[in-house]
């Protein structure tokens, strides 16, 4: 469950939350009956839901992105924005803009070799470019490499990039907020954690005892 209390329909009044439930989920009140046609259960919305002038702003961005006045291809743009969401965590992202990938009719090879796109050889010039920019945004906060955008320049019009810089940045929003509030594929437990062991066992005593076998082991061999 999202870790922010969602907007049952009976508590929609404002237009764009009455008009998004209305089109996403047919009717139904997505908090007792969630769930989308796409897989996911919609609770991205019924969170984003609590603020409807955030919603509104969100709802724009998406038909800014995918406007045709966009210069930027929408290969480039999905390249940025599925890696985006891997790189940063952000399973919803990343599974999302798989679909977009496919529906555009990306090949599958482009899709699976995200992860490891550095030395993956489907990619052209300006994707490889594409996806390593993506990365010093994500990755690197907006540290890039003169000669990486020199790169990037020889690809893209300043215009396009401008377009790429906002809509990758834009979704790496989308994948922090979505991991922090822990919305559709995101609410997932911490992986992280410590694996409990005997009681007493410490890796400083394993250490110690590793250090004292490899110098037996040592003494033996010399002897």
């Amino acid at each position: 469950m999202p870790r922010l209390r969602q907007v049952p329909k009976a508590e929609a009044t404002a237009p764009i939350v009455t008009t998004m439930y209305e089109w996403l989920f047919e009717g139904r009140d997505p908090v007792a009956e969630p769930g989308r046609w796409d897989g996911t259960s919609g609770d991205w919305w019924t969170v984003f839901a609590l603020v409807p002038d955030v919603l509104d702003h969100c709802v724009k961005g998406f038909g800014l992105y995918q406007s045709p006045k966009r210069m930027l291809s929408p290969e480039l743009r999905e390249l940025g924005q599925i890696r985006a969401g891997w790189a940063a965590g952000s399973q919803f992202v990343f599974s999302q803009h798989a679909k977009s990938m496919r529906e555009l009719k990306m090949p599958e090879e482009k899709i699976a070799s995200i992860p490891a796109w550095s030395v993956a050889g489907c990619y052209s010039p300006a994707e490889r470019a594409v996806l390593a920019y993506t990365d010093c945004l994500v990755l690197d906060r907006g540290r890039v490499p003169d000669a990486l955008f020199a790169e990037l320049k020889t690809h893209l019009g300043d215009e396009e990039i401008l377009e790429l810089t906002y809509i990758t940045t834009l979704y790496l929003m989308h994948a922090v907020m979505s991991r922090a509030l822990r919305t559709e594929f995101d609410d997932r437990d911490e992986p992280v954690v410590e694996v409990a062991g005997p009681e007493g066992a410490s890796a400083m005593s394993a250490g110690q005892g590793w250090a004292e076998g490899a110098a037996r082991a040592a003494k033996e061999a010399g002897q």
